[in-house]
């Protein structure tokens, strides 16, 4: 028998873990924890499909487009603002069983530039055809474009700085170096305007720079802004107004403006010696008892699929779809500049197509786990975003904690799973985090950063509609209002929801002493939208028609808003019209394979009423059905110095509690997690035999 080094009969035991692992997962579906993942990063990029939801590939989308070529629909001036999956037919894809066939079909939006016309084009690439085309009534009440191209940014530029009455304004404002000028690009909204409805408009404000390297945004034009008709290639209107002087202070933060970084925090390193508890397979990814899917497109970026918690051995259904497809940013200025402005980030700009590369050590620490973003460019073509979607896991204080009658102190350390990504959208940038607990609860965080829109005026001056933060630099008062939609899925689609609320109960016979309260619940019967009332702890519970937990109670799970303000624009506003999910904090409706975008398909320049309003019209029944909750949070900001020059994240989220769902509390089997600690491995902690040494007293 031959000598074996060491290191040769590691490499063959490798090797035969590998083997191992993999029968397993073709024998019985088992999928196994790398442990040999122990540090740094490692990437998914989805190649190949193997299951109905998995994410839209890049040969996908390549081949998507090619049989729109093959069928003559693509030309020259022909883009694609959007190009989206087709979402499978829901139950087929809950009968669907491994090794069967399945359709695989895209949506893209086909905008021809010379015209302003665009469609609608069906394709699946199974059965390589145009299963439809249809035009998008763009020019008929009540109108709506499809997204804007990047290439249109460009565009904009090049218009703004070719017309001469803007030019005359910058130079009445002693500007006469336009090189290095920003030009920002901006969703017009609907009002109304003769030279606006039914055409492809969009508006632009004007940002002065010292240089390229310059920040924008600490130099408004105040006064100025161009509308342009974006399929004609004409300036329409330059409005200027006033004599407001640029603001000069600075914007910048890099070393050169700020000064050198701190030198007090020291490192802290995170490292998972054993490798990390998750495993990915392709799309599938599983952590403790969660089980998901993955899936990413250019609209509402992150998606998830089929998420699953394992109780005593049974994989039981939570949500089926789970996703933030839409969110709005309206302004509460009057000014010319900014009266209009009512962002919709997914629906006029594509959050998913805006994400970020995101980077090991800065946007996430610790063992990580990326997917790639697949999305299209302007011409339909395949682009990827590297390491758009990041995983991990990470400590989060306290799970349990008691102390007993013996002064025994008992607890475990409480571990959370983050799924999460970024999008920058002009000046701010919004992270989308989905955490997974040990106890089944599921938490929604959105993140706001970046650069807060600003407008100039008279340092000193006092504006009801923005506060100074920094020199003559105002801050409109704004709102940022994001849409959750959960296709819940309660131990299976038999679900109805109930809104429950704690109520005091007068002093008399039913409170003798004064102390009672008590809650009621009311089942909501019918489609429609409701408001959160913190006073009460008014929260929402979606129940199982047919399951109960050992109680004999439904299982459930709860819906806990924060109740922030909803749209503070007047009802009778054209962006309470275009934003109407946004004017209650959650809407119920029965499940259509349709109904996911909030505002509509095409928010931009719509003149109002799509989306949820339209989607509650018939007022179904939600009772036993097949429901979506979608969910509206997030902060109303009235700036402050301190988000100057770049704001600290604003947090904002809800939390999806099981309530009922198990029979007791089923985080009760982790351990105890005190690796310093000998004593802890016995599952006591804090004993007087127990010394926690660190280096350093």
């Amino acid at each position: 028998m031959p000598f074996l080094s060491l290191g040769s009969m590691m490499a063959g035991f490798a090797l035969k873990v590998y083997i191992a692992k993999q029968l397993l997962k073709y024998l019985f579906g088992v999928i196994m924890v790398d442990n040999s993942h122990t540090h740094g990063k490692r990437v998914t990029r989805v190649t190949e499909v193997t299951h109905p939801l998995d994410p839209l590939t890049e040969s996908e989308i390549a081949a998507g487009r090619q049989i729109l070529v093959k069928a003559g629909y693509v030309t020259e001036t022909v883009r694609f603002p959007a190009v989206l999956p087709v979402e499978p037919d829901k139950k087929a894809t809950l009968a669907w069983k491994p090794g069967k066939p399945f359709d695989r079909s895209i949506l893209f939006v086909l905008l021809d530039m010379a015209t302003g016309i665009s469609h609608e084009a069906v394709v699946s690439v199974t059965d390589e055809t145009v299963t439809s085309f249809t035009k998008v009534n763009s020019d008929v009440h009540p109108y709506g474009q499809p997204p804007y191209l990047f290439e249109e940014y460009d565009q904009v530029e090049a218009l703004v700085k070719g017309d001469p009455r803007w030019l005359h304004a910058m130079e009445r404002r002693g500007v006469t170096n336009i090189d290095d000028v920003f030009c920002a690009p901006l969703a017009p909204g609907y009002f109304g305007f003769e030279d606006e409805i039914g055409r492809r408009m969009i508006r632009s404000l004007t940002f002065w720079r010292a240089d390229k390297e310059d920040s924008p945004w600490a130099h408004p034009v105040e006064g100025l802004l161009v509308t342009i008709n974006l399929t004609t290639g004409e300036v329409v209107k330059v409005q200027d107004e006033g004599d407001i002087p640029i603001p000069q202070g600075s914007g910048n933060y890099d070393v050169a403006t700020i000064g050198p970084a701190r030198t007090s925090l020291k490192p802290i390193e995170i490292t998972q010696p054993e490798g990390p508890s998750f495993s990915v397979n392709g799309s599938l990814v599983e952590w403790e008892n969660w089980k998901f899917r993955v899936s990413f497109n250019s609209r509402e970026g992150l998606v998830l699929n089929q998420v699953t918690f394992n109780d005593k051995g049974e994989d039981r259904s939570v949500l089926y779809r789970a996703s933030v497809p839409e969110m709005v940013v309206p302004y509460g200025d009057k000014s010319i500049n900014r009266f209009w402005i009512s962002y919709f980030d997914a629906g006029e700009y594509l959050l998913g197509k805006n994400a970020n590369p995101l980077v090991l050590g800065c946007d996430c620490l610790g063992v990580i786990h990326y997917f790639d973003g697949i999305a299209a460019d302007d011409h339909g073509n395949p682009m990827v975003v590297p390491q758009a979607i990041c995983m991990h896991e990470e400590d989060y204080g306290i799970l349990w904690k008691h102390t007993d009658l013996n002064f025994q102190p008992d607890s475990r350390r409480s571990r959370r799973f983050v799924i999460s990504y970024f999008a920058t959208i002009g000046n701010y940038d919004y992270g989308f985090f989905w955490y997974l607990y040990l106890d089944g609860t599921i938490q929604v965080e959105a993140k706001a950063t970046g650069v807060v829109f600003n407008g100039a005026g008279i340092p000193g001056s006092h504006d009801p509609h923005g506060n100074e933060i920094a020199p003559g630099l105002f801050a409109p008062v704004h709102q940022h209002i994001f849409s959750a939609r959960l296709d819940v899925a309660i131990d299976g689609n038999d679900n109805t929801v109930e809104e429950v609320a704690v109520l005091g109960i007068p002093m008399g016979p039913d409170n003798p002493y004064g102390n009672a309260f008590t809650y009621s619940v009311t089942p909501v019967e019918n489609e429609g939208s409701r408001m959160a009332d913190n006073l009460k702890a008014r929260s929402w519970h979606v129940k199982s028609e047919h399951r109960t937990n050992y109680t004999g109670a439904s299982t459930q799970y709860q819906l806990v808003p924060q109740g922030t303000p909803m749209l503070m624009a007047q009802p009778e506003s054209p962006v309470a019209a275009r934003a109407a999910f946004a004017t209650k904090h959650v809407w119920v409706t029965k499940y259509e394979p349709n109904e996911i975008w909030p505002a509509g398909m095409y928010p931009n320049q719509h003149a109002g009423g799509a989306g949820l309003p339209t989607y509650v019209a018939g007022g179904d029944s939600v009772v036993n059905e097949d429901i979506v909750l979608w969910h509206q949070f997030g902060p109303t900001h009235i700036p402050r110095t301190e988000d100057w020059p770049i704001m600290p994240v604003d947090y904002s989220g809800f939390m999806f509690k099981p309530y009922g769902f198990f029979d007791k509390n089923p985080a009760m089997d982790v351990p105890a997690g005190n690796a310093s600690c000998s004593c802890c491995g016995s599952g006591r902690c804090g004993t007087d035999a127990c010394t926690c040494t660190h280096g350093h007293s």
